[in-house]
């Protein structure tokens, strides 16, 4: 698909390419698609655009998958870049707001639906060598830096949190600019980085790549857009979709990513996971004293 292209002309052109191959529900999720506004189909959840299309929440996402997209959020990150643009946030938000309407039982589902749709397409995009080489890189590390800024720092707290509590040695990472220069210097060798960064290349993210590579530690990058770019350059890239609309959580798969990583390493190091519990509890207890009866 030529970049020059719109999204929108670049679905068209796909659907135009495969149309002899799709199914006759697929064809009328297609038309629908081709015809209809971004904004329409980026604030719509696959249910909805089932019922639009005259199919199913089931036919719209194998449609997806059939033109390339990977399911219905790669569709909406398509639409996603030039319809943000192009477009105010205040115009985003009303618009959004006017999508949902009103009615807080349909807002409940909503967001429910697109934290759904995110974490399927995340399954979908799981990466078995990508994460195997992701514990690897882990387990061996002598300590852990974790970075993330804006909305992906709770991701990169919560991980840096969550691997303390299991012994191993991690710390949360969020500067930006000169700031940063102070993280980096402590880095070395036979340390693990992990970087929580759905999109935007950063040119922090550069130089703290360059310099685990300077000082001999492992890079692990969690993103939706950037694994093509950094591929060549980190250990493994584990998929974590965004979202295009800000209905759900920004950092919602990141933490999915990160609880599905802490887990792993607990499978791998039982001992120590098991252990260090045992002895967080016991502080807790200590923190909390004597009952009062």
């Amino acid at each position: 698909m030529e970049n020059s292209h719109s999204p929108i002309e670049q679905l068209r052109s796909v659907v135009k390419q495969l149309w002899d191959e799709l199914s006759p529900a697929e064809r009328a999720v297609c038309q629908f698609l081709v015809s209809a506004a971004p904004e329409q189909i980026l604030f719509s959840s696959a249910q909805e655009l089932g019922t639009a299309s005259g199919t199913s929440n089931a036919t719209v996402i194998r449609t997806m998958q059939r033109l390339g997209f990977g399911g219905l959020p790669g569709l909406k990150r398509a639409l996603a870049g030039e319809f943000t643009s192009a477009v105010a946030p205040d115009v985003r938000l009303r618009q959004r707001i006017s999508h949902v309407g009103h009615d807080l039982s349909a807002i409940w589902t909503r967001v429910f639906d697109e934290a759904r749709e995110r974490l399927d397409h995340c399954h979908r995009l799981y990466d078995a060598e990508a994460f195997q080489r992701a514990i690897e890189v882990m387990a061996h590390a002598s300590s852990v830096l974790v970075y993330g800024v804006g909305a992906s720092e709770p991701a990169a707290r919560y991980f840096a949190l969550k691997l303390g509590r299991r012994g191993h040695r991690a710390r949360a990472v969020s500067a930006t600019g000169f700031a940063l220069a102070d993280d980096l210097l402590s880095l070395g060798h036979g340390e693990a980085v992990v970087i929580f960064q759905p999109g935007r290349k950063l040119r922090e993210l550069t130089v703290l790549i360059d310099r685990a590579h300077a000082v001999g530690a492992g890079v692990i990058l969690i993103s939706d857009e950037l694994g093509g770019t950094f591929a060549d350059r980190v250990d493994a890239v584990l998929a974590a979709p965004h979202t295009p609309t800000g209905i759900s959580a920004e950092p919602l798969t990141g933490i999915i990513v990160a609880d599905a990583l802490l887990l792993a390493l607990d499978s791998v190091d039982e001992t120590r996971s098991v252990e260090h519990s045992h002895q967080l509890t016991a502080l807790r207890e200590q923190l909390l004293g004597p009952r009062i009866r």
